[in-house]
C-alpha cells in the first residue's frame, strides 16, 4: 500500500523510482499496475545484505525509503523469528549496505505506532515505547538502530512513526480491508458475516497517500530527525464498522459481525493516538482527509471490485 502511494508521489515530483522486489514465484504488482512501466525493479531481500548492497550500487540513489517488513501484526506471533529477522535485523542489514556503499544517501525508516503498545494518553516523539507484539518489538529495534547509525556515523537517517493509515490499496488481511471487503460482499450477496477480533480497539486513523508525503518531507529537511505522523483523533473498530456499513445503508450492522477468539491477539493494544505537532511545526504537514471519507473510498472501491468479479 504505502510503497505504491510513495511511488506515485515521487513520480509526480519527477523522481526516477527504483523498487526493490523479493524473488517470489508470482509477483504481486496489483497496486502499481498503473505505473509499472515507470519503475525500475531491482532484486533484493532484507535477509540478504549483499543483495541490498548490489541494489544500492545499481540504483545509485539519493534517497532510500524502507517500507519493507513482515507487517501483519497478528502473523508476528506465528512467525516471531522471521518477523524479527526481517522487520528488525533487516533494517540493520540495509543500514550496513548503505554504510558500505560509502556515498551520502538520505534514509527513511518506517517506524510504527505499534512500538508504543500499551499506552493511555497521546504519544509524542518522547513517549516511552512498550510494544505488545513481536512485530512491535522488532520495529523498536529497527527504530533505535536507525537512530544509532545516525548518531554513530553521521548518516542522514529519519524515522517516521506512523500511526494507522489506510487506503483503497490496503491488504486484505488487515482489519480495515476485511471490513470494507466484507461489507461489499454482504451488499452483493456473496457473504452474510464478517469475522473479526477485538471490536473495542481504538486507533488513530489517517489516509496513506497523505502520510507518504510526510515521509518525503522528512528527507527534504536540512537535518535528519524523527517525527510522529498521526491525526490526534481516535475511533474504535466499532466506529469503523458503523461508517463502512452506513455506505450501503445498513444501520444494524451488529448482526453481520462476529468477534471470534481466533482473531484475537495474545496481547492486545487497546488504544493508540498520536500528536503530530512536531511534524506540523517543522515539516508543515497535517492530515486532511477524515476517516468517514477514507472509509467511503475503501467501500466504494470494494463494491466496484466485487461488481466486476460477479459480472465476469
Amino acid at each position: 500500500m504505502d510503497g505504491s502511494h510513495l511511488a506515485d508521489f515521487l513520480l509526480s515530483k519527477g523522481y526516477k523510482v527504483f523498487g526493490l522486489e523479493r524473488h517470489v514465484s508470482t509477483k504481486n504488482r496489483i497496486n502499481i499496475k498503473h505505473i509499472e512501466d515507470k519503475i525500475t525493479f531491482l532484486s533484493g531481500d532484507l535477509t540478504d545484505q549483499q543483495s541490498l548492497l548490489r541494489a544500492i550500487k545499481e540504483a545509485e540513489p539519493d534517497e532510500i525509503y524502507n517500507l519493507a517488513a513482515q507487517s501483519f501484526v497478528a502473523e508476528s506471533w506465528n512467525t516471531p523469528v522471521s518477523t524479527g529477522d526481517i522487520t528488525g535485523l533487516g533494517v540493520l542489514r540495509l543500514l550496513e549496505a548503505i554504510r558500505e556503499y560509502g556515498k551520502p544517501v538520505k534514509f527513511y525508516q518506517a517506524s510504527s505506532s505499534e512500538m508504543f503498545g500499551q499506552m493511555s494518553g497521546v504519544a509524542d516523539e518522547n513517549t516511552i515505547f512498550y510494544p505488545r507484539s513481536p512485530y512491535g518489538v522488532a520495529k523498536v529495534y529497527a527504530h533505535w538502530i536507525t537512530k544509532n547509525y545516525r548518531e554513530s556515523y553521521g548518516m542522514f537517517n529519519c524515522c517516521g512513526i506512523l500511526f494507522n493509515h489506510e487506503s483503497e490499496r490496503r491488504g486484505y488481511q488487515f482489519v480495515t480491508r476485511k471490513i470494507t471487503d466484507g461489507v461489499a460482499k454482504i451488499y452483493h450477496g456473496v457473504s452474510n458475516k464478517i469475522e473479526l477480533g477485538n471490536l473495542d480497539a481504538v486507533r488513530d486513523w489517517g489516509y496513506a497517500f497523505e502520510y507518504v508525503e510526510a515521509m518525503w518531507l522528512m528527507l527534504q529537511q536540512d537535518e535528519p530527525d524523527d517525527y510522529i505522523i498521526a491525526t490526534n483523533a481516535t475511533k474504535s473498530v466499532r466506529d469503523f464498522l458503523r461508517l463502512a456499513f452506513s455506505c450501503i445503508g445498513v444501520n444494524d450492522w451488529e448482526k453481520y459481525v462476529v468477534s471470534t477468539k481466533e482473531n484475537m491477539r495474545p496481547a492486545e493494544v487497546e488504544f493508540l493516538r498520536g500528536d503530530y505537532t512536531k511534524a506540523k511545526e517543522k515539516l508543515g504537514w497535517e492530515p486532511k482527509k477524515k476517516l468517514k471519507d477514507i472509509v467511503s473510498v475503501m467501500v466504494s472501491t470494494d463494491l466496484a471490485l466485487w461488481k466486476e468479479k460477479l459480472e465476469r
